[in-house]
């Protein structure tokens, strides 16, 4: 059975009584324009009005200066450099975010341990020993050839 992507939008003709009509409810907008405005429109009044009426926000580039760290400042300039912390710091910086990470670890137990240890060491075994019949086969084919 052959489907078509009209038949596969949920039957939408068989809803409608089979008139054609397009469904009571909207589409999904196709633009990135039409979905924005569709994010605007669907926003609670209260909050969209909270933030025409908010004086405390940045404007943009209205020439207000907002805080270094604010969204909207700046982006500093390449010859700048920004300042380091000292090497100490920074060293205990980089040991605590290992500790942290290293929590976030989760680590296997004594049985996992053993069989992961089994695996490994199965197929360092079979490595070894295909790397040394390659070996053998190659040194008697051109003891063969050349020979």
């Amino acid at each position: 059975m052959v489907v078509s992507d009209s038949d596969a939008s949920g039957g939408e003709q068989e809803q409608d009584g089979g008139t054609g009509r397009k469904p009571e409810s909207p589409s999904r907008p196709v633009t990135a324009a039409a979905r924005r405005e569709r994010r605007a429109t669907a926003r609670p009044a209260g909050k969209s009005a909270a933030r025409a009426d908010d004086k405390t926000r940045p404007a943009g580039k209205s020439g207000e200066k907002s805080a270094p760290d604010a969204k909207g400042a700046p982006t500093p300039k390449r010859d700048q450099k920004p300042k380091k912390a000292s090497v100490f710091a920074r060293l205990v910086r980089f040991i605590r975010e290992v500790w942290a990470e290293l929590r976030k670890v989760i680590w296997p137990n004594r049985k996992q341990m053993v069989t992961y240890t089994i695996v490994v060491l199965a197929f360092v075994v079979f490595m070894v020993g295909l790397v040394s019949v390659l070996d053998l086969a190659f040194k008697w084919g051109i003891g063969k050839i050349f020979g």
